[in-house]
């Protein structure tokens, strides 16, 4: 019986509905209003919103993983105490492979890492999603909503960095490794910089300018709303 269930959800994953409410319909950010905390923090730079950014997506991944693998062998009365312990045990070894690979951007992160734990949005979909589905869409939602929370954090610091500072992916070289140091830019020679989008009350208003053009974007009829999607630097499905 149970594997006829199986069976039918896997042909019924609707994995386009999975990967359009990851990046955009119930964004993590822009739909759902979490991980504000870091989000503001962290993107004083592009290169610091990619770390976070892709530290969570790995943590995303990885518990969508095991608990939809373990969903079997999780009763109901313990659920949320085993889910945030797979969370946290995903981010201790995500905190210690950065401390060891990627120190100097685990410095500048700092306490924003294990703070991952405390995502609303890992538990959330481990909850919602992952404990009630096979492997494979677990995965997909759980890559989904990390790329989208990513996508969030790199925009959001890009703006401020460019703003604020007139360089793009500026340290990426030294945070990320020498590899990434072909996305570091300068894009305006000899700017003075604009201090107030590097400090928090920037990022505040960088976010309410994304906010703002989110719900503006989605108020479109559907024709504009997929060309303006298509040919603006938003990614979506």
């Amino acid at each position: 019986m149970t594997a006829d269930l199986d069976e039918t959800a896997r042909e019924r994953t609707p994995w386009g509905r999975i990967a359009r409410d990851g990046l955009w319909d119930n964004n993590v950010v822009l739909a759902q209003m979490l991980a504000l905390c870091p989000l503001l923090a962290v993107t004083g730079t592009a290169t610091n919103g990619l770390g976070l950014g892709l530290a969570s997506l790995v943590v995303m991944l990885a518990s969508g993983l095991l608990v939809s693998s373990l969903r079997g062998l999780i009763t109901p009365q313990v659920r949320i105490p085993v889910f945030v312990l797979i969370i946290a045990t995903l981010v201790t070894l995500v905190d210690l492979a950065m401390n060891a690979w990627l120190h100097d951007l685990h410095k500048v992160l700092g306490l924003f890492i294990p703070l991952i734990v405390t995502n609303c949005a890992i538990l959330g979909r481990a909850e919602s999603f992952a404990s009630r589905n096979w492997v494979a869409p677990a995965v997909f939602d759980g890559l989904m909503m990390g790329v989208g929370f990513t996508l969030v954090l790199v925009t959001l610091g890009a703006v401020r960095e460019v703003i604020g500072s007139g360089t793009l992916f500026a340290d990426a070289s030294l945070l990320l490794g020498e590899a990434m140091g072909f996305l570091e830019t300068t894009l305006i020679p000899d700017y003075r910089g604009f201090l107030l989008m590097i400090l928090p009350p920037g990022g505040f208003l960088a976010l309410g300018f994304l906010l703002a053009g989110q719900r503006l974007l989605k108020r479109l009829p559907l024709p504009k709303r997929r060309a303006a999607i298509d040919s603006g630097p938003v990614a979506a499905p």
